[in-house]
């Protein structure tokens, strides 16, 4: 059954778009953003918070980076744990207008989160960043949508990057907001919003060679996708929460009220037809609120098998607030 546990919030503050990270001594830890509004960014810092209580509880609610006064402003944050137990985050600072010229920068941490980096500029431009992803290989990679979906790698931990590598585009589709999971047998599968407005499916992108190319776009049986966030559970299922976004008129209010998610197997990840894919989608929440607005996320699983969810949605809230989920895999599938 889902429990809810309130992460984040500040009525003076828009608070949204947050992930989670677990480190090895069982601490959560959530980054996410403040700003004026989501159509408002005049102001905008990134923010991180932690709990020792598997998210029950959250405290020490502080600044990763100064206050913004207009451009440039920071976007979307994510947070990866490495192997060797240090933290990352990610996160876009948008440089023109219209969430144009798109620079993403990365911290580095400690173990714990405790100290980080001053911030380091990347080689990758675009958007909404996904979280980096570490390969068993060692090899690093950094994506963000400008005109499509693109990636940079490194393997030597972004000391040099690569050229940009092309990982979704496709005439009549707006692929953007792209989350990339490592199966076991080395496939690496890229899940993407579809951003026209019409509710159509997640598409997904799939590289054979520790992304260096990719085939695809395919079908995924996952109406309304947004901003998808994929992982592997310790059963070898797939677990992708986001945003449902049926379309239509409208918009904060109107196109953004529910947050599911989804549960599949691997070997639907790497099939390319829709009808060789299955899926269990469960909402997670709904968001009451007359603007309400909701659905960028992130999880991590204990290693009891408790998912642990984190996402943002106004709700009750006269602002954006962010709010955790405890679940199981249970809770999709006796």
């Amino acid at each position: 059954m889902i429990q809810k546990y309130a992460v984040s919030r500040d009525d003076d503050w828009y608070e949204a778009w947050p992930d989670v990270a677990l480190t090895r001594s069982g601490k959560l830890v959530c980054v996410f953003s403040q700003c004026t509004h989501h159509g408002d960014r005049s102001a905008t810092r990134i923010m991180m918070i932690e709990s020792v209580d598997r998210g029950r509880s959250w405290v020490n609610k502080r600044p990763l980076t100064e206050i913004t006064n207009g451009r440039p402003y920071w976007n979307c944050a994510r947070i990866t744990r490495l192997r060797d137990g240090r933290l990352v985050i990610v996160a876009d600072q948008i440089t023109k207008e219209k969430e144009g010229g798109g620079r993403n920068y990365l911290w580095i941490g400690d173990a714990e989160g405790s100290h980080w980096s001053e911030p380091i500029e990347t080689p990758l431009e675009g958007i909404v960043p996904d979280k980096l992803c570490e390969l068993p290989s060692g090899r690093w990679l950094l994506s963000a949508h400008v005109n499509g979906q693109w990636l940079r790698y490194s393997d030597n931990q972004g000391q040099d990057w690569s050229e940009p590598v092309l990982v979704a585009r496709q005439e009549g589709l707006k692929l953007c907001e792209g989350s990339i999971l490592p199966l076991e047998d080395g496939t690496l599968v890229a899940f993407l919003r579809e951003n026209s407005g019409e509710g159509w499916d997640c598409y997904k992108a799939i590289s054979h060679d520790q992304g260096e190319t990719w085939s695809g776009v395919y079908r995924m049986p996952l109406p309304g996708c947004h901003r998808p966030v994929a992982g592997l559970l310790q059963s070898g299922n797939v677990l992708i929460t986001y945003r449902f976004m049926q379309g239509g008129k409208g918009w904060l209010g109107y196109w953004t009220q529910n947050f599911f998610a989804a549960l599949t197997d691997q070997a639907s990840a790497k099939a390319s037809a829709r009808k060789e894919q299955w899926t269990r989608i469960m909402p997670v929440d709904y968001d009451r609120s007359p603007a309400a607005d909701l659905g960028y996320s992130g999880w991590v699983q204990f290693d009891d098998g408790e998912i642990y969810v984190v996402q943002y949605i106004v709700d009750d809230a006269p602002k954006g607030q962010i709010r955790g989920y405890s679940l199981r895999e249970e809770d999709f599938l006796l």
